[in-house]
């Protein structure tokens, strides 16, 4: 990393680790977000149907780079979608051919396109047991979806009920505990052996669940799993910045048109791809730790999923720039995270 006087941040060109790209029309309006600030990315699964197969994820990957710019240098980094019937032959053989770069554990209908997810854990032991042996990396969305456990407290009893059994069981398992939003999180992978990471969202950072109810129902902070209160916010913000190689950048951009978050069952997700590395560099800054901006977006995943770090770098500049209220994805309207703000830090490309 490289600072000087004036504030113009150079770092190595940096990763996300959890991006939601959609498909068809949606997926050419935001793709080019993703693929303007990082160099790869960890593509989540769950379109409709789900990925599931070795040819589904080479066919998704094709639509990725063909929505894309000519000249573009963006990596997809394709994701199985694990379901209670999966092949745990079919998942060793795409990471044999580096086709998945990893596998999804979604509990069933715990977000967005979920419903084929896994309704028990016991059911995919073949396939964790392949994946052990193979060091294949597990991803998680780690919440229960009872509908008698607090929607706060859902991450919480996840970690208590089943991702610790499944450390007990799987204990060599590479395993990603994807966009933590507790303090028991953040406790638990500092706890846990070198094997266990996580990813933090720039939403995550910025909001606790204040955010939801200022003024009214604030349908475009909602997300899956929620902000939580403010104590848990501190600590996502402290174990971001503190230099810890088991937290990592994951955005988890989650692209709905504006009619369907502000609808009468709105959607769940943030979209902040086209802001995201100035939303980090924000955060950063105001905790005196840009010294920490590379390593948190640009080392710590690669480290992680044993890839080689960038070679090329990227800068910001310490220059205000007015986020729009609206993006437009070809006919969809979408709401950037930080609508209508602004933000302190600007990404200039390549340095």
């Amino acid at each position: 990393m490289q600072a000087n006087s004036e504030q113009r941040l150079v770092i190595r060109r940096p990763d996300d680790w959890h991006v939601h790209l959609r498909d068809d029309a949606m997926l050419a309006g935001v793709a080019v977000h993703t693929a303007k600030q990082f160099g790869r990315a960890i593509v989540m699964p769950n379109l409709s149907p789900p990925v599931t197969t070795v040819d589904q994820a080479e066919s998704y990957r094709s639509r990725i780079l063909a929505a894309l710019p000519a000249d573009s240098h963006f990596e997809p980094l394709m994701t199985a979608y694990l379901t209670d019937t999966i092949s745990a032959e079919e998942i060793a053989r795409g990471f044999g051919e580096n086709v998945f770069a990893a596998c999804k554990l979604y509990p069933a209908n715990a977000t967005t396109n979920s419903d084929h997810g896994v309704t028990s854990v016991s059911l995919i032991s073949e396939v964790l047991e392949t994946m052990q042996r193979i060091d294949m990396p597990l991803l998680i969305h780690g919440e229960v979806t009872s509908p008698d456990i607090d929607v706060f407290d859902r991450e919480a009893v996840f970690i208590d009920t089943v991702l610790q059994p499944l450390r007990r069981d799987f204990p060599e398992l590479r395993i990603v505990l994807e966009h933590i939003t507790t303090k028991e999180a953040v406790d638990f992978v500092l706890a846990e052996g070198e094997n266990l990471a996580a990813t933090i969202t720039p939403h995550h950072l910025e909001i606790n669940r204040n955010a939801m109810f200022d003024g009214g129902l604030r349908p475009h902070m909602y997300c899956l799993p929620t902000a939580k209160r403010e104590l848990h916010r501190q600590a996502l913000r402290g174990a971001a910045t503190s230099g810890n190689p088991k937290f990592f950048l994951g955005t988890d951009s989650a692209p709905h048109a504006i009619a369907d978050k502000e609808s009468d069952c709105g959607c769940a997700g943030i979209f902040n791809a086209p802001y995201a590395l100035e939303a980090y560099a924000k955060v950063f800054a105001e905790e005196g730790a840009l010294d920490q901006l590379e390593g948190f977006a640009s080392l710590h995943g690669p480290a992680f999923y044993r890839l080689p770090a960038n070679e090329a770098t990227v800068a910001l500049e310490q220059q205000s720039i007015d986020v729009p209220e609206c993006v437009q994805a070809g006919e969809t309207v979408l709401r950037p995270f930080h609508a209508g703000a602004s933000l302190p830090w600007r990404f200039v490309g390549a340095a």
